[in-house]
Protein backbone atom coordinates (compact mmCIF):
# COMPACT_ATOMS: atom_id res chain seq x y z
CA UNK A 1 0.00 0.00 0.00
CA UNK A 2 1.38 3.41 -0.98
CA UNK A 3 1.02 6.21 1.57
CA UNK A 4 1.64 9.87 0.73
CA UNK A 5 2.77 11.92 3.75
CA UNK A 6 2.66 15.69 3.14
CA UNK A 7 3.91 18.04 5.87
CA UNK A 8 6.32 20.98 5.87
CA UNK A 9 7.84 19.69 9.13
CA UNK A 10 10.66 17.13 8.72
CA UNK A 11 10.15 16.01 12.33
CA UNK A 12 6.47 15.17 11.68
CA UNK A 13 7.43 13.24 8.56
CA UNK A 14 10.02 11.33 10.59
CA UNK A 15 7.37 10.53 13.21
CA UNK A 16 5.02 9.25 10.49
CA UNK A 17 7.74 6.97 9.12
CA UNK A 18 8.45 5.49 12.55
CA UNK A 19 4.77 5.00 13.39
CA UNK A 20 3.95 3.28 10.10
CA UNK A 21 7.11 1.18 9.89
CA UNK A 22 5.41 -1.59 11.87
CA UNK A 23 2.68 -1.97 9.23
CA UNK A 24 3.56 -4.62 6.66
CA UNK A 25 3.65 -4.01 2.92
CA UNK A 26 3.56 -0.21 3.10
CA UNK A 27 5.53 2.25 1.00
CA UNK A 28 5.75 5.83 2.32
CA UNK A 29 6.40 8.77 0.02
CA UNK A 30 7.21 11.95 1.96
CA UNK A 31 6.78 15.51 0.70
CA UNK A 32 7.64 18.83 2.29
CA UNK A 33 6.05 20.73 -0.61
CA UNK A 34 2.38 19.98 -1.46
CA UNK A 35 2.99 20.93 -5.11
CA UNK A 36 5.52 18.10 -5.39
CA UNK A 37 2.97 15.69 -3.96
CA UNK A 38 0.36 16.74 -6.51
CA UNK A 39 2.82 16.25 -9.34
CA UNK A 40 3.64 12.71 -8.22
CA UNK A 41 -0.06 11.91 -7.65
CA UNK A 42 -0.63 12.52 -11.33
CA UNK A 43 1.54 9.52 -12.17
CA UNK A 44 1.40 7.26 -9.11
CA UNK A 45 -1.59 5.82 -7.33
CA UNK A 46 -1.95 6.50 -3.59
CA UNK A 47 -3.83 4.29 -1.13
CA UNK A 48 -3.78 6.74 1.80
CA UNK A 49 -2.88 10.42 2.05
CA UNK A 50 -1.72 12.13 5.25
CA UNK A 51 -1.77 15.92 4.95
CA UNK A 52 -0.93 18.78 7.31
CA UNK A 53 -3.24 21.79 7.48
CA UNK A 54 -0.77 24.64 7.93
CA UNK A 55 1.69 24.61 5.03
CA UNK A 56 3.23 27.49 3.05
CA UNK A 57 1.89 28.12 -0.45
CA UNK A 58 -1.07 25.75 -0.13
CA UNK A 59 -2.88 24.70 3.02
CA UNK A 60 -4.26 21.21 3.62
CA UNK A 61 -7.83 22.06 2.59
CA UNK A 62 -6.68 23.51 -0.73
CA UNK A 63 -4.50 20.45 -1.31
CA UNK A 64 -7.35 18.03 -0.59
CA UNK A 65 -9.59 19.93 -3.03
CA UNK A 66 -6.89 19.62 -5.71
CA UNK A 67 -6.41 15.93 -4.95
CA UNK A 68 -10.12 15.18 -5.28
CA UNK A 69 -10.08 16.68 -8.79
CA UNK A 70 -7.64 13.99 -9.95
CA UNK A 71 -9.50 11.15 -11.76
CA UNK A 72 -7.80 8.38 -9.75
CA UNK A 73 -7.94 10.12 -6.38
CA UNK A 74 -11.65 10.65 -5.82
CA UNK A 75 -11.97 7.80 -3.29
CA UNK A 76 -8.55 7.73 -1.61
CA UNK A 77 -8.81 8.00 2.21
CA UNK A 78 -7.32 11.27 3.51
CA UNK A 79 -6.29 12.02 7.11
CA UNK A 80 -5.76 15.69 7.97
CA UNK A 81 -3.18 16.38 10.68
CA UNK A 82 -3.80 19.69 12.42
CA UNK A 83 -3.33 21.56 15.65
CA UNK A 84 -6.29 23.81 14.78
CA UNK A 85 -9.38 23.49 16.94
CA UNK A 86 -11.68 25.81 14.96
CA UNK A 87 -14.78 23.76 13.94
CA UNK A 88 -15.04 25.81 10.72
CA UNK A 89 -11.71 24.38 9.55
CA UNK A 90 -12.90 20.83 10.13
CA UNK A 91 -16.14 21.49 8.28
CA UNK A 92 -14.24 23.02 5.36
CA UNK A 93 -11.89 20.02 5.30
CA UNK A 94 -14.82 17.58 5.25
CA UNK A 95 -16.42 19.52 2.41
CA UNK A 96 -13.11 19.38 0.54
CA UNK A 97 -12.96 15.59 0.97
CA UNK A 98 -11.10 14.76 4.18
CA UNK A 99 -11.92 11.32 5.60
CA UNK A 100 -10.58 11.70 9.18
CA UNK A 101 -8.74 14.15 11.47
CA UNK A 102 -5.92 13.74 13.93
CA UNK A 103 -5.06 16.55 16.31
CA UNK A 104 -1.43 17.42 17.02
CA UNK A 105 0.38 16.40 19.07
CA UNK A 106 -0.39 13.00 17.59
CA UNK A 107 -0.71 9.92 19.76
CA UNK A 108 1.37 7.19 18.10
CA UNK A 109 -0.90 4.29 19.05
CA UNK A 110 -4.04 6.06 17.86
CA UNK A 111 -2.28 7.15 14.68
CA UNK A 112 -1.18 3.59 13.89
CA UNK A 113 -4.71 2.22 14.47
CA UNK A 114 -6.30 4.90 12.29
CA UNK A 115 -3.84 4.19 9.48
CA UNK A 116 -4.44 0.43 9.71
CA UNK A 117 -8.23 0.90 9.63
CA UNK A 118 -8.14 3.19 6.62
CA UNK A 119 -5.79 0.88 4.73
CA UNK A 120 -8.16 -2.00 5.46
CA UNK A 121 -10.98 0.20 4.13
CA UNK A 122 -8.91 0.88 1.03
CA UNK A 123 -8.35 -2.85 0.46
CA UNK A 124 -12.09 -3.51 0.74
CA UNK A 125 -12.78 -0.56 -1.54
CA UNK A 126 -10.40 -1.90 -4.19
CA UNK A 127 -11.86 -5.40 -3.94
CA UNK A 128 -15.33 -3.96 -4.45
CA UNK A 129 -14.12 -1.93 -7.43
CA UNK A 130 -12.51 -5.01 -9.00
CA UNK A 131 -15.70 -6.97 -8.42
CA UNK A 132 -17.74 -4.21 -10.05
CA UNK A 133 -15.40 -4.21 -13.05
CA UNK A 134 -15.69 -7.99 -13.33
CA UNK A 135 -19.49 -7.80 -13.17
CA UNK A 136 -19.48 -5.06 -15.80
CA UNK A 137 -17.37 -7.26 -18.06
CA UNK A 138 -19.73 -10.19 -17.45
CA UNK A 139 -22.76 -8.05 -18.27
CA UNK A 140 -21.09 -6.73 -21.43
CA UNK A 141 -20.22 -10.28 -22.52
CA UNK A 142 -23.80 -11.42 -21.81
CA UNK A 143 -25.15 -8.55 -23.89
CA UNK A 144 -22.89 -9.54 -26.77
CA UNK A 145 -24.07 -13.16 -26.53
CA UNK A 146 -27.73 -12.12 -26.38
CA UNK A 147 -27.30 -9.79 -29.35
CA UNK A 148 -25.60 -12.55 -31.34
CA UNK A 149 -28.37 -15.00 -30.45
CA UNK A 150 -31.01 -12.43 -31.42
CA UNK A 151 -29.34 -11.89 -34.79
CA UNK A 152 -29.10 -15.63 -35.40
CA UNK A 153 -32.76 -16.21 -34.52
CA UNK A 154 -33.83 -13.39 -36.83
CA UNK A 155 -31.72 -14.74 -39.64
CA UNK A 156 -32.93 -18.33 -39.28
CA UNK A 157 -36.56 -17.24 -39.06
CA UNK A 158 -36.05 -15.13 -42.16
CA UNK A 159 -34.58 -18.10 -44.02
CA UNK A 160 -37.54 -20.25 -42.99
CA UNK A 161 -39.92 -17.66 -44.41
CA UNK A 162 -37.87 -17.36 -47.58
CA UNK A 163 -37.85 -21.12 -48.02
CA UNK A 164 -41.64 -21.29 -47.82
CA UNK A 165 -42.00 -18.37 -50.22
CA UNK A 166 -39.51 -19.76 -52.73
CA UNK A 167 -36.91 -17.08 -52.04
CA UNK A 168 -33.30 -17.78 -51.16
CA UNK A 169 -31.08 -16.59 -48.35
CA UNK A 170 -29.13 -14.67 -50.97
CA UNK A 171 -32.22 -12.55 -51.63
CA UNK A 172 -32.41 -11.69 -47.94
CA UNK A 173 -28.72 -10.86 -47.83
CA UNK A 174 -28.82 -8.64 -50.88
CA UNK A 175 -31.88 -6.76 -49.63
CA UNK A 176 -30.19 -6.26 -46.26
CA UNK A 177 -26.90 -5.08 -47.77
CA UNK A 178 -28.57 -2.68 -50.21
CA UNK A 179 -30.86 -1.30 -47.50
CA UNK A 180 -27.85 -0.60 -45.31
CA UNK A 181 -26.06 1.13 -48.19
CA UNK A 182 -29.06 3.39 -48.83
CA UNK A 183 -29.42 4.22 -45.12
CA UNK A 184 -25.73 5.06 -44.89
CA UNK A 185 -25.92 7.23 -48.01
CA UNK A 186 -28.83 9.10 -46.45
CA UNK A 187 -26.53 10.02 -43.56
CA UNK A 188 -28.02 7.77 -40.89
CA UNK A 189 -25.71 6.87 -38.01
CA UNK A 190 -23.94 3.51 -38.05
CA UNK A 191 -26.13 1.99 -35.31
CA UNK A 192 -29.33 2.82 -37.24
CA UNK A 193 -27.85 1.48 -40.47
CA UNK A 194 -26.93 -1.76 -38.72
CA UNK A 195 -30.39 -2.09 -37.18
CA UNK A 196 -32.04 -1.66 -40.60
CA UNK A 197 -29.62 -4.22 -42.01
CA UNK A 198 -30.50 -6.76 -39.30
CA UNK A 199 -34.25 -6.09 -39.35
CA UNK A 200 -34.85 -6.04 -43.12
CA UNK A 201 -34.74 -9.84 -43.65
CA UNK A 202 -38.03 -10.07 -41.71
CA UNK A 203 -39.85 -7.80 -44.15
CA UNK A 204 -42.06 -10.63 -45.49
CA UNK A 205 -42.58 -12.58 -42.27
CA UNK A 206 -46.32 -11.93 -42.58
CA UNK A 207 -46.48 -14.36 -45.52
CA UNK A 208 -46.67 -17.09 -42.90
CA UNK A 209 -50.35 -16.15 -42.74
CA UNK A 210 -50.92 -16.54 -46.49
CA UNK A 211 -52.33 -19.87 -47.62
CA UNK A 212 -50.20 -22.19 -49.74
CA UNK A 213 -52.80 -22.04 -52.49
CA UNK A 214 -52.13 -18.32 -52.87
CA UNK A 215 -48.48 -18.18 -51.89
CA UNK A 216 -47.42 -21.06 -54.15
CA UNK A 217 -49.63 -20.21 -57.10
CA UNK A 218 -47.61 -19.91 -60.32
CA UNK A 219 -50.30 -18.13 -62.30
CA UNK A 220 -52.05 -14.79 -61.89
CA UNK A 221 -53.88 -14.02 -58.66
CA UNK A 222 -57.54 -13.05 -58.77
CA UNK A 223 -58.84 -10.10 -56.73
CA UNK A 224 -59.62 -12.19 -53.64
CA UNK A 225 -56.24 -13.88 -53.76
CA UNK A 226 -54.53 -10.54 -54.21
CA UNK A 227 -56.26 -9.18 -51.11
CA UNK A 228 -55.04 -12.20 -49.14
CA UNK A 229 -51.52 -11.70 -50.43
CA UNK A 230 -51.54 -8.00 -49.58
CA UNK A 231 -52.67 -8.80 -46.03
CA UNK A 232 -49.19 -10.15 -45.31
CA UNK A 233 -47.82 -6.66 -44.68
CA UNK A 234 -50.23 -5.84 -41.86
CA UNK A 235 -49.96 -9.39 -40.51
CA UNK A 236 -46.17 -9.13 -40.41
CA UNK A 237 -46.39 -5.88 -38.46
CA UNK A 238 -48.81 -7.55 -36.04
CA UNK A 239 -46.54 -10.58 -35.55
CA UNK A 240 -43.52 -8.41 -34.78
CA UNK A 241 -45.30 -5.60 -32.92
CA UNK A 242 -44.88 -4.85 -29.23
CA UNK A 243 -41.35 -6.19 -28.85
CA UNK A 244 -38.78 -4.81 -26.40
CA UNK A 245 -36.08 -5.46 -28.99
CA UNK A 246 -35.03 -2.43 -31.04
CA UNK A 247 -34.33 -4.69 -34.02
CA UNK A 248 -37.74 -6.36 -33.87
CA UNK A 249 -39.49 -2.99 -33.50
CA UNK A 250 -37.80 -1.73 -36.68
CA UNK A 251 -38.58 -5.07 -38.37
CA UNK A 252 -42.26 -4.55 -37.50
CA UNK A 253 -42.14 -1.08 -39.05
CA UNK A 254 -40.50 -2.44 -42.20
CA UNK A 255 -42.91 -5.38 -42.48
CA UNK A 256 -45.90 -3.05 -42.27
CA UNK A 257 -44.67 -0.32 -44.59
CA UNK A 258 -42.38 -1.70 -47.30
CA UNK A 259 -45.31 -2.05 -49.74
CA UNK A 260 -46.49 1.53 -49.29
CA UNK A 261 -45.84 3.83 -52.26
CA UNK A 262 -44.68 7.42 -52.33
CA UNK A 263 -47.81 8.47 -54.27
CA UNK A 264 -50.18 6.80 -51.76
CA UNK A 265 -51.30 3.89 -53.95
CA UNK A 266 -49.54 1.19 -51.94
CA UNK A 267 -50.75 -0.97 -49.06
CA UNK A 268 -51.80 -1.74 -46.35
CA UNK A 269 -52.55 1.84 -45.18
CA UNK A 270 -52.14 3.81 -48.42
CA UNK A 271 -49.62 6.08 -46.77
CA UNK A 272 -47.84 8.61 -48.93
CA UNK A 273 -44.67 10.69 -48.89
CA UNK A 274 -42.93 11.20 -45.58
CA UNK A 275 -45.83 9.57 -43.72
CA UNK A 276 -44.27 6.27 -44.78
CA UNK A 277 -41.59 5.29 -42.21
CA UNK A 278 -38.13 5.86 -43.61
CA UNK A 279 -37.14 2.25 -42.90
CA UNK A 280 -40.01 1.04 -45.10
CA UNK A 281 -39.09 3.49 -47.87
CA UNK A 282 -35.51 2.22 -47.86
CA UNK A 283 -36.36 -1.49 -47.86
CA UNK A 284 -39.01 -0.99 -50.57
CA UNK A 285 -36.29 -0.04 -53.05
CA UNK A 286 -33.93 -2.84 -52.01
CA UNK A 287 -36.70 -5.44 -52.09
CA UNK A 288 -38.19 -4.43 -55.44
CA UNK A 289 -34.78 -4.11 -57.07
CA UNK A 290 -33.71 -7.58 -55.98
CA UNK A 291 -37.09 -9.03 -57.04
CA UNK A 292 -36.57 -7.56 -60.50
CA UNK A 293 -33.13 -9.15 -60.70
CA UNK A 294 -34.40 -12.56 -59.52
CA UNK A 295 -35.99 -15.26 -61.66
CA UNK A 296 -39.57 -16.25 -60.93
CA UNK A 297 -41.93 -18.81 -62.54
CA UNK A 298 -43.82 -15.96 -64.19
CA UNK A 299 -40.78 -13.94 -65.30
CA UNK A 300 -37.12 -14.11 -66.08
CA UNK A 301 -34.57 -12.16 -64.10
CA UNK A 302 -34.10 -8.64 -65.42
CA UNK A 303 -30.62 -7.46 -66.37
CA UNK A 304 -29.30 -5.46 -63.42
CA UNK A 305 -28.88 -2.28 -65.45
CA UNK A 306 -32.48 -2.46 -66.65
CA UNK A 307 -33.67 -3.04 -63.07
CA UNK A 308 -31.60 -0.02 -62.01
CA UNK A 309 -33.35 2.14 -64.61
CA UNK A 310 -36.73 0.86 -63.42
CA UNK A 311 -36.00 1.98 -59.87
CA UNK A 312 -35.01 5.42 -61.18
CA UNK A 313 -38.26 5.63 -63.17
CA UNK A 314 -40.22 4.91 -59.98
CA UNK A 315 -38.78 7.95 -58.19
CA UNK A 316 -41.57 10.16 -56.88
CA UNK A 317 -44.23 7.60 -57.83
CA UNK A 318 -43.43 4.28 -56.19
CA UNK A 319 -40.33 5.33 -54.27
CA UNK A 320 -39.06 8.19 -52.11
CA UNK A 321 -36.96 10.39 -54.45
CA UNK A 322 -34.31 10.92 -51.77
CA UNK A 323 -33.96 7.18 -51.25
CA UNK A 324 -33.78 6.60 -55.00
CA UNK A 325 -31.05 9.24 -55.28
CA UNK A 326 -29.13 7.54 -52.46
CA UNK A 327 -29.56 4.17 -54.22
CA UNK A 328 -28.27 5.68 -57.45
CA UNK A 329 -25.23 7.21 -55.76
CA UNK A 330 -24.37 3.79 -54.36
CA UNK A 331 -24.97 2.04 -57.68
CA UNK A 332 -21.23 1.43 -58.31
CA UNK A 333 -21.17 -0.61 -55.07
CA UNK A 334 -24.59 -2.27 -55.58
CA UNK A 335 -24.08 -3.54 -59.13
CA UNK A 336 -21.19 -5.89 -58.21
CA UNK A 337 -23.45 -7.67 -55.71
CA UNK A 338 -25.05 -9.40 -58.69
CA UNK A 339 -21.88 -11.19 -59.74
CA UNK A 340 -20.99 -14.65 -58.46
CA UNK A 341 -18.65 -13.31 -55.79
CA UNK A 342 -20.01 -9.82 -55.30
CA UNK A 343 -22.16 -10.43 -52.25
CA UNK A 344 -19.41 -12.19 -50.36
CA UNK A 345 -17.08 -9.29 -51.03
CA UNK A 346 -19.58 -6.80 -49.61
CA UNK A 347 -19.21 -5.81 -45.97
CA UNK A 348 -21.90 -7.61 -43.98
CA UNK A 349 -22.29 -9.73 -40.88
CA UNK A 350 -25.16 -12.09 -41.73
CA UNK A 351 -24.47 -15.77 -42.54
CA UNK A 352 -23.86 -16.31 -46.24
CA UNK A 353 -25.24 -19.83 -46.74
CA UNK A 354 -28.09 -19.92 -49.27
CA UNK A 355 -31.30 -21.84 -48.79
CA UNK A 356 -32.00 -23.39 -52.18
CA UNK A 357 -35.76 -23.74 -52.16
CA UNK A 358 -38.15 -24.27 -55.10
CA UNK A 359 -38.99 -21.03 -56.88
CA UNK A 360 -42.62 -20.11 -56.21
CA UNK A 361 -45.40 -17.75 -56.37
CA UNK A 362 -47.43 -15.22 -58.20
CA UNK A 363 -47.69 -12.73 -60.97
CA UNK A 364 -47.11 -9.10 -60.30
CA UNK A 365 -43.90 -7.32 -59.49
CA UNK A 366 -45.69 -5.76 -56.53
CA UNK A 367 -46.33 -9.11 -54.85
CA UNK A 368 -43.04 -10.62 -56.00
CA UNK A 369 -41.24 -8.04 -53.95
Amino acid sequence: MRIFAIDDSPSILSFIHRAISTIDACEILSFLDPSDALRVLNTQQADLILVDYNMPGMNGIELISRVRQLPKAKDIPVIMLTSETDPAIKIAAIEAGATEFLTKPIDRAEFSIRVRNLLALRVAQQALAHRAEALECDVAAARVRIAAQEKEIIWRLSKAMACRDGETALHLERVAVIARMIADELGMDSATCETIYLASPLHDVGKIGVSDAVLLKAGPLDATEMDEMRAHAAFGAEILGGSDSAIIRIAATIAGSHHEKWDGTGYPQKLSGNDIPIEGRIVAIADVFDALCSERPYKKAWPVDEAHREILRGSGIHFDPACVAAFDRRWPAIRPLYTKTGLHEAHHSAPSDAVNAPVLHNTTLETAA
